[in-house]
């Protein structure tokens, strides 16, 4: 009985010792924009100093995010421009001051994290995106001597279903590709 206790015990200190959490470095990670300005060209914009917490454990293949992405570090090509995306007709900052992505599962090919399902808030309505991983990485960071994970994802999402119509019916694109960069730094 000793040893079936015993082994439990170190399997569940394993098992805890392989998940970790991990804080998102805010001058390691944003989120960029693009969207189709009437066939002429794309109009581009990022959201920067994104904060938040990652949950991952690779030897369960199992994860999970939390992101905030502050309007108030809106940037786009012009103060002008990023007043307007900021304005009620398309962001809204002033009514919904962040643009929130909460995971509901880690998808894994192989050992690689290669997209993450999840819900999006934005302009007060939250709807599934599934992020896909361009690249996934884990390493040890030399400067601040922990563990960072991080990588690249994309998705192509329809701005109309979180209310995002602003021009569409003047012939704007609706579809706003998402490009998000996290790095996150082991608690």
């Amino acid at each position: 009985m000793q040893k079936i206790l015993l082994a439990a015990a170190l399997a569940a200190a394993t098992a805890a010792a392989s998940a970790a959490q991990y804080e998102i470095d805010p001058f390691h990670s944003n989120a960029r924009f693009e969207i189709d300005h009437f066939g002429t060209s794309t109009n581009v914009g990022g959201i920067y100093k994104v904060t938040g917490n990652v949950h991952f454990d690779p030897a369960k293949k199992t994860g999970s995010v939390e992101a905030v992405l502050p309007l108030a570090n809106l940037q786009s090509s012009s103060d002008e421009f990023t007043k307007h995306l900021k304005s009620a007709d398309i962001f809204n900052a002033e009514k919904y001051p962040e643009i929130r992505f909460a995971s509901t599962k880690f998808i894994f090919d192989g050992k690689k994290v290669s997209a993450v399902q999840g819900n999006l808030t934005l302009l007060g309505q939250t709807h599934p995106v599934v992020l896909k991983a361009s690249k996934f990485n884990c390493y040890q960071n030399p400067m601040k001597k922990v563990e960072v994970c991080g990588g690249d994802f994309a998705a192509t999402i329809d701005r109309t279903q979180w209310g995002a119509d602003y021009l569409v019916s003047a012939g704007m694109a609706k579809n706003v590709k998402l490009n998000i960069q996290i790095e996150a730094a082991k608690k």
